[in-house]
């Protein structure tokens, strides 16, 4: 299987994203890479990676770090999963910037109310961060809990987007209660 692959970099540390058909099928920090890698492997077998051409993620990324959050909605994704995870993860796109909710909210948003627990795993094999925005689940408590690119991150990402007040860990908004 031949993927498209580039390195990107971010306010956050460096992200490395692959393609599959023009569809992002990736994209996590580059410390992060291996486990991603093989998630990639296990979904598409022998890979040959090629160097990415004409992707506008670049220019999206830097636009939404600079401030223009929109930036990065409406980019085409492929995660592959399960189709339980595809659920936590289209309902994952529906919360919006400046929001957050918990992973209790999102069982119950994708019809598993008893499902918490899978909801977490389904969030946490998330392949593409950012533009499915895992970062914006937390604890039920409003603590910041279970992000793989670390909670530092999590952090930096809810207070960009304007859902944590004043570098403290409370959410302003619950998109999906």
């Amino acid at each position: 299987m031949n993927l498209s692959i580039s390195d990107l970099r971010s306010p956050l540390g460096d992200l490395k994203a692959a393609w599959h058909d023009g569809h992002l099928c990736a994209l996590a920090f580059t410390d992060h890479w291996q486990r991603t890698e093989r998630f990639l492997q296990r979904r598409f077998g022998a890979i040959d990676w090629s160097a990415a051409k004409g992707t506008d993620l670049r220019t999206r990324l830097d636009r939404y770090f600079a401030g223009d959050l929109q930036a990065i909605a409406g980019i085409e994704v492929d995660a592959g999963g399960t189709p339980f995870q595809q659920s936590v993860w289209r309902a994952l796109r529906r919360i919006p910037i400046g929001s957050t909710t918990t992973y209790s909210a999102l069982a119950r948003e994708i019809g598993a109310p008893s499902a918490v627990r899978a909801v977490g795993a389904a969030n946490g094999a998330n392949p593409i961060w950012l533009i499915i925005p895992c970062h914006r689940a937390i604890g039920a408590d409003g603590r910041l809990v279970g992000y793989a690119g670390g909670l530092e991150r999590k952090q930096w990402l809810l207070e960009h987007e304007g859902a944590l007040q004043s570098e403290r860990q409370l959410p302003l908004a619950r998109a999906i209660a």
